[in-house]
């Protein structure tokens, strides 16, 4: 890169995460969880399941079909209460004073068949999938970057809060800083230049990191601070963006004992952000949590971060943005739009990197989910830390770029 190229301004902009034991987060994966059950039995079971939680209860709410696989015509009943418990349990819920106790804590489960006018005109059970129709209309989005990590092709201040996040489980899981507790957030700054004659985002270091965690009463909080700089912040973030002027904010309120459900209420879809880009993209707002891939609102939005994806890894641009938009019951898309910010190589335009997009991609829902192979139980992995941007891509498919034909 050309030093003069770079703006003299640099900008700064902040990504944020959750813990797998921030409540609206807990509510994601109970919501998938179940969704995941739910396949086990009937790959094209339908699903569209809310969760919440307060102290000492856990609610779901929602709409599933799901085919005995032994009686046709007859729909499986699902152990509603034992996945619940388990997600808890693992997440780290066993006691009140942790926020929740998944062995005593209360549930209320109100999921009934889904409503056949929607069925019918989403659905045709049958293996050829390209008769689905969109399971919903609304706008979906994909973002992908090359400003830093070449594999993850994502935005590197969301991708850091994500790590430290998943980095404060491991620790607390493997018993290794035993006074963490399972509800925490993270939020990273980054500050940035543009290269102006490419387009190309360069991340310059990292402003400030913020972890704030919930803790056992014992522990100080200079051990907290001083554990989790050396065992979190510098394990995570690269030292070539970490500089003497980097600020670490840890626990800034003083003290966080009393946490997850017990401290706030949690609710699925509530960290949409969180889910996809860190604020680098626009966002339907539409969640994923609870939702059969037949919903656009989930197979869409991994189908459009699989194109902007293939379109960055094949060097076509620095950094995409994606458009789709559908509508209830149609299969093929309303609308696709591509903007690459500016950041298109070789001479190409943004009408251009359409053309490639439109012969390489088929935008029907049974293509999506087929291509992406999205009727498998792998959900509740999605619904923490992210479900783009995984070093370790876990077998997301709309991870792995496609080899377009340019």
């Amino acid at each position: 890169m050309v030093e003069q190229n770079l703006s003299k301004r640099s900008f700064f902009f902040a990504s944020e995460s959750v813990g797998e034991g921030h409540p609206d987060k807990l509510c994601d994966q109970i919501a998938d969880a179940v969704l995941d059950e739910c396949l086990k039995i009937d790959k094209f079971a339908v699903t569209g399941l809310n969760a919440c939680t307060k102290t000492k209860i856990v609610c779901l709410m929602g709409e599933t079909v799901v085919q005995s696989p032994t009686k046709p015509g007859t729909l499986e009943q699902i152990n509603y209460e034992s996945i619940i418990r388990r997600v808890c349990r693992d997440v780290g819920y066993d006691s009140e004073d942790k926020g929740l106790d998944y062995r005593n804590m209360s549930l209320l489960v109100n999921v009934v068949p889904q409503s056949q006018e929607i069925f019918d005109a989403v659905h045709k059970r049958t293996s050829n999938l390209a008769d689905f129709g969109a399971g919903d209309q609304g706008l979906m989005f994909g973002y992908a970057t090359d400003e830093w990590d070449q594999e993850t092709l994502h935005p590197i201040s969301h991708q850091l809060a994500n790590e430290m996040c998943e980095e404060l489980a491991r620790l607390r899981h493997s018993g290794e800083v035993g006074w963490l507790r399972p509800d925490c957030k993270t939020q990273v700054i980054m500050e940035y230049k543009k290269d102006t004659k490419s387009g190309k985002l360069c991340p310059i270091s990292i402003h400030t990191v913020l972890i704030t965690t919930q803790h056992n009463p014992e522990v100080t909080r200079e051990a907290i601070q001083s554990t989790l700089t050396e065992k979190v912040v510098k394990k995570v973030c690269p030292p070539a963006l970490l500089t003497d002027a980097t600020r670490i904010i840890i626990n800034p309120s003083g003290s966080f004992i009393v946490g997850g459900p017990t401290a706030d209420s949690g609710l699925t879809g509530r960290k949409i952000i969180v889910d996809t880009y860190g604020g680098w993209a626009s966002h339907g707002g539409g969640a994923f949590s609870g939702k059969d891939p037949s919903k656009v609102d989930r197979s869409a939005n991994y189908y459009a971060r699989y194109v902007a994806k293939s379109l960055v890894a094949a060097g076509l641009c620095h950094r995409v943005l994606v458009q789709l938009s559908y509508a209830i019951g149609l299969p093929d898309p309303l609308s696709v739009y591509i903007d690459s910010y500016s950041s298109a190589t070789n001479g190409l335009t943004d009408e251009d990197l359409e053309d490639i997009v439109l012969k390489n991609f088929n935008f029907r829902p049974g293509n999506m989910i087929q291509e992406l192979d999205l009727l498998r139980p792998i959900y509740e992995r999605t619904a923490k830390y992210g479900a783009f941007g995984r070093k370790n891509q876990e077998g997301f498919k709309w991870e792995v770029p496609k080899k377009l034909e340019v």
